[in-house]
């Protein structure tokens, strides 16, 4: 079992919760409030043309490495880095805190890095959540106990994927992009946060099974259950590893090659 969810959660609101997973892990600078600068969701799906100077201030950041910045291959990295905001926050409250927050757009927000235009910091408002019967914060104002943990993972489900549709029907009409590869995007999203989320946290296969719990089957329009599986290493040890479900594009980049888990090269086989 993993030590961060051995003992029950003290009876504390979304706050709190926040504060813990914080120093789980090391991808994200999460926040309760939102600085002023930082991007709002509902404020991007609100106005798409944030989208555009996103993927501008991507280029800007390719071209000089690069020599060049495929609009694919932009619009590409602006997609997922939007959905791993809502995957990872509910991904690791889900994970450590048997919690799962609303993701609301207008109560989750993010900045971009300074070196690299992807999301460093993360915000998470609200007090609303979805517990467990035997949380102790169930009773509190904004806690919504359910049944049990196949009832928390269609919570998740439900909520990330209400947030995922607002994106895409924005997405989709300024983007080059088709529904299918933006739904497979925010698959690999959520799959892989809460893997992510168990092996920053020191059991990574307590984040595989959290991904078999949420992913279980194909959700549609999410495109597939988990795709996480072993394979054997260089070393000949077994690993974790997971087939993509949509493409980054980083091999347009000129002296790029396909990633090992490229569903293109999957399609070739």
């Amino acid at each position: 079992m993993n030590v961060s969810r051995s003992k029950r959660a003290p009876a504390s609101g979304l706050a709190a919760s926040l504060a813990r997973v914080a120093t789980l892990q090391s991808r994200a600078d999460l926040r309760r409030e939102a600085p002023a600068g930082w991007l709002r969701c509902s404020d991007l799906l609100d106005d798409p043309a944030g989208f555009d100077r996103w993927r501008k201030e991507l280029d800007g950041w390719l071209r000089p490495r690069f020599g060049e910045a495929p609009e694919r291959t932009t619009a590409s990295y602006v997609m997922s880095w939007y959905l791993h905001v809502p995957a990872y926050l509910g991904a690791l409250l889900m994970h450590h805190e048997r919690r799962v927050p609303t993701l609301r757009p207008a109560e989750l927000a993010f900045s971009l890095g300074d070196d690299r235009p992807h999301p460093e910091g993360m915000a998470l408002g609200g007090d609303d959540f979805y517990c467990l019967p035997s949380d102790p914060g169930c009773d509190l104002p904004g806690a919504t106990a359910v049944a049990d943990e196949h009832a928390l993972a269609a919570a998740l489900r439900t909520r990330y994927i209400a947030h995922a549709a607002q994106f895409i029907r924005v997405y989709s009409a300024v983007g080059p992009f088709g529904k299918r590869t933006l739904w497979a995007a925010a698959t690999d999203a959520l799959d892989n946060s809460l893997w992510w989320a168990g092996k920053q946290g020191g059991d990574e296969g307590a984040g595989v099974a959290d991904a078999a719990l949420v992913l279980a089957n194909r959700y549609a329009p999410l495109t597939s259950a988990s795709t996480l599986e072993t394979h054997e290493g260089a070393d000949g040890h077994r690993e974790w590893t997971r087939r993509r479900e949509s493409c980054c594009f980083s091999y347009l980049l000129p002296g790029e090659a396909e990633c090992e888990a490229c569903p293109r090269i999957r399609r070739r086989r």
